[in-house]
């Protein structure tokens, strides 16, 4: 799977990431890329939508995980502030990543080699030369 999609607003982008939540399934790893400031909070605010969560949705840059109960449950993590693939053995990544929940990634790229090998990466991207809420996410999965 390789595919792009355009939004043009913060509304639309959560749009787009309350239907990537609602066709999540138990035991996918999804992950979330993109400069500071791009919109993956959005885009993650959407997706807990998607998968019915009503608590509010931050993201977890201190705690490293947030896990949030809903259709299926929901473990946001963000690797920012993580140094090396042996800090991340720290916070019991394996039993999220092969649990019966969902988990999203942010930062992923960071702890790749620790990646499952289908997960589902999304990238958001801004271009300056659109308007300043305009988004391009690429979605791409090794097949």
């Amino acid at each position: 799977m390789n595919e792009r999609f355009e939004t043009y607003s913060p509304v639309e982008t959560e749009a787009f990431g309350e239907k990537m939540g609602r066709a999540a399934k138990a035991g996918q790893v999804y992950c979330l890329s993109g400069d500071l400031g791009v919109g993956k909070t959005v885009f993650t605010k959407g997706f807990a939508k998607g998968l019915d969560i009503t608590e509010h949705v931050t993201s977890p840059t201190f705690t490293i995980i947030n896990e949030y109960e809903g259709r299926l449950p929901l473990y946001h993590f963000d690797v920012y502030r993580i140094s090396c693939e042996e800090e991340m053995e720290d916070t019991g990544y394996e039993d999220y990543f092969y649990g019966e929940g969902v988990c999203l990634v942010e930062w992923a790229e960071l702890v790749k080699d620790l990646i499952p090998q289908d997960a589902i990466w999304i990238t958001v991207e801004k271009d300056y030369t659109k308007d300043d809420d305009y988004r391009l996410i690429t979605l791409k999965q090794e097949d």
